[in-house]
């Protein structure tokens, strides 16, 4: 494992941390690099069916085994593997309250998951959950639905059952934990009031025929509004299955709305995802229409404007209003069967819903298998339940999503894929990343922080030649001030341009970019995926970027590199300080050459200080270069001759150190002139080859020297030199 980059002050001056280096493990040295944290996942492929059976008269039946039922998915029958029956109103179970319902679900037990909350014991329970769309309901929708619930809690509600409330208005919030607590739901419910609503209703379409007059002719067109507040709501209800998935019983959601309009396929993604989480979860959903029965009269209702056109005149307002009316049920009604519940349209009597529900959920049966169709391939699967006994009723959901690997995620799943991953407080590991960091200074407020992630070659399975065209790297990245705000972004797809798909296996992928940051602490995190498996990987830390100000010699971060490549067109705005001359430096952040390469350093000094130039100076004007051949004194004293009288004078060698034993230093190079004015920097790049160092670990110091104004520092790096490596003989074929 290599050690971070430290940078040494000598003498008596302050420790300053000149260099800016971020390593994980090196994978040459370390193939079984540790990790610090370890995401264990669990992945439970059991698909759970509630099944209600009924005799003819109606009544339940309690009485059936196992062997008793069949399934079957898509035709072929199924192993059932797991087998449960809930009574929720067995007396023995959930009679009388100071029996067997005197412990009440604590706040935080699931829907706020505290450090050390008592789990909830959900057998023989019915969970409900009101969920209160408010978000476009106007204050007579409000107190409608409210009124409604408060009637059940105070009339119907049994011991046996526990409510939580969650309500969407601005925001989703959980406003009640499960309790069978009357008091705390009354009073949960007694806290909404009819100001609760948004005014997050559908927009227009563009079109002023039909649209109320209100004074203009202009009717904006409210498309894109429309699918994202359709979006909003199937995710919030994507959210609440999260949560509701911790236990296995059945769960209902009484979801009051007035209706969620799709936008064509625009929604398809997000109403498919929340029928997913909730069979995945064993919820089903009880959508309300709070509209009620209404009629829509050929002028508008009475409280509307006018409408333009001949709309109110043809019957087309009419048709219109019953379109987009049955339009907004459609979703509900997905929902409702989909997940195994029942949808309540066209009644302005809300008590059918929670009688449905605790019929629905009064004694059933828990059927559990695991699917014989491997393929993740996010397709419908249609369930079909048989018994021994043909007089019998079955009522249970038509089937569920097969979940989807990333082969079958289509484009807008997989970039929310890795956003997820962004946002996740413990990072994937499946794909090995190691990063580096360097600043540059651009003026006193602003510095260019340089990040290079290197992905192993090895970690990217492209190993045929028809990969070779479709090999490309995924990257997301973000950068946090003291790790609360984001203060910079990056989001990028790398194609792979390789002569042959198996050097991606011998080579390393680097990927260099930037952020323009101002002094202070901050939170790096990048996430790269490949793009043939789907494996991601992630590589975080925090980073300090120094105030120079406050320092006695002014310097930017050493880069170590052992390649130089042609510049190519950089994302960043702004100059790149690793480009020179058309040249980029791509950094080493492993710090591990080869005898048989060049270590390539470059740094930066500003504000140097300016004084008379001693004749007996040597170095060169512009940009300061070296090499393990220094410059001869005749050449120096040529470059001190045009120097200017008053000038910079800044020193620098680089030494390698072993053992703490000094095994070499280069000639010393000098810089006269500032190289970059507009930020009063002098730029070094040295050139050092190193046939000449055995192979092992050194320790290499960069001397720093500013003449005039007397200051000076030792910035310091490990690096390790290997034996180049061996490069087998090319066998002839036999026969020639």
């Amino acid at each position: 494992m290599l050690m971070k980059m430290r940078a040494f002050l000598m003498a008596v001056i302050l420790l300053l941390n000149l260099s800016l280096s971020v390593f994980g493990q090196n994978p040459p040295q370390t193939p079984q690099a540790q990790q610090p944290q370890y995401r264990v996942r669990v992945t439970s492929e059991l698909v759970l069916v509630n099944v209600v059976v009924r005799d003819k008269k109606g009544n339940l039946v309690r009485d059936l085994k196992k062997d008793d039922f069949t399934l079957l998915e898509d035709g072929k029958r199924q192993t059932i593997s797991t087998f449960d029956f809930e009574n929720v109103d067995e007396l023995k179970t959930a009679g009388a309250v100071e029996a067997t319902v005197s412990g009440t679900a604590p706040d935080g037990a699931l829907l706020r998951p505290a450090e050390k909350a008592a789990a909830l014991d959900a057998r023989d329970r019915r969970l409900m959950l009101l969920f209160f769309d408010f978000s476009g309901m106007d204050p007579e929708q409000i107190d409608r639905c409210v009124d409604a619930a408060k009637k059940f809690v105070q009339t119907r509600m049994q011991p046996a059952d526990l409510i939580a409330l969650v309500s969407l208005a601005t925001n989703m919030r959980i406003d009640l934990d499960f309790t069978d607590d009357k008091a705390k739901v009354l009073g949960a419910l007694t806290s909404y009031t009819s100001g609760q609503g948004q005014g997050f209703d559908n927009g227009a379409t563009g079109s002023a025929e039909g649209a109320a007059e209100t004074g203009g002719a202009f009717t904006a067109d409210d498309t894109d509004y429309n699918t994202f507040n359709a979006d909003r709501k199937l995710l919030a209800l994507q959210a609440i299955m999260q949560s509701l998935g911790k236990i296995s019983q059945k769960k209902a959601i009484i979801y009051f709305s007035n209706g969620i309009s799709q936008n064509g396929v625009d929604n398809q993604s997000a109403l498919r995802a929340a029928t997913a989480s909730a069979v995945k979860a064993n919820v089903s959903i009880y959508p309300v229409d709070i509209r009620g029965l209404q009629a829509f009269p050929p002028g508008g209702e009475a409280q509307n404007a006018s409408l333009h056109g001949q709309s109110a005149y043809n019957g087309a307002a009419v048709l219109s209003d019953l379109s987009s009316n049955a339009a907004t049920q459609d979703t509900l009604s997905t929902l409702a069967s989909d997940t195994g519940g029942k949808a309540f349209f066209d009644s302005n009597d809300f008590s059918g819903v929670f009688s449905q529900v605790q019929k629905d959920s009064s004694a059933y049966y828990v059927l559990g298998f695991t699917s014989t169709n491997a393929l993740k391939d996010g397709r419908f699967r249609h369930l079909k339940v048989q018994l021994n006994r043909q007089d019998l009723k079955l009522d249970y959901r038509s089937g569920y999503y097969a979940g989807r690997d990333f082969e079958h995620l289509n484009r807008a799943d997989r970039e929310q894929q890795i956003q997820d991953e962004l946002a996740s407080e413990l990072s994937q590991t499946d794909v090995a990343v190691y990063a580096g960091a360097a600043y540059f200074r651009q003026d006193d407020s602003h510095y260019y922080l340089s990040v290079s992630l290197v992905i192993p070659g090895s970690q990217i399975p492209f190993v045929q030649a028809k990969d070779k065209d479709n090999a490309t790297i995924d990257v997301i990245g973000e950068v946090r001030a003291d790790g609360k705000f984001a203060v910079g972004h990056l989001r990028d797809t790398v194609k792979l341009a390789l002569d042959s798909a198996q050097q991606v296996r011998r080579k390393n992928v680097q990927y260099n970019t930037g952020f323009l940051l101002a002094p202070g602490s901050y939170h790096l995190k990048f996430v790269v995926r490949e793009n043939q498996s789907g494996r991601m990987g992630s590589f975080e830390t925090d980073v300090q970027i120094p105030d120079l100000r406050k320092t006695p010699l002014r310097m930017s971060s050493v880069v170590l590199s052992s390649q130089r490549v042609p510049a190519g067109a950089k994302k960043t705005s702004g100059p790149h300080p690793l480009v020179q001359d058309q040249t980029e430096l791509v950094p080493n952040i492993t710090h591990v050459f080869t005898q048989d390469q060049h270590l390539y350093l470059q740094y930066e000094v500003y504000d140097a200080a300016r004084g008379k130039n001693p004749s007996a100076a040597a170095g060169a004007n512009g940009l300061a270069n070296g090499s393990a051949n220094a410059p001869t004194n005749e050449a120096a004293k040529a470059a001190s001759a045009k120097a200017p009288r008053e000038s910079v004078r800044v020193l620098t060698s680089i030494e390698f150190l072993r053992s703490g034993a000094k095994v070499y230093e280069s000639k010393p190079v000098v810089a006269n002139e500032v190289t970059a004015p507009d930020r009063k920097a002098v730029i070094f790049q040295i050139d050092l080859p190193l046939q000449a160092l055995k192979p092992g670990f050194y320790v290499c110091q960069v001397n720093v020297v500013d003449d005039v104004a007397g200051n000076f520092a030792f910035p310091r790096s490990p690096i390790l030199v290997k034996e180049p490596a061996q490069v087998s003989p090319t066998k002839t074929p036999a026969g020639k």
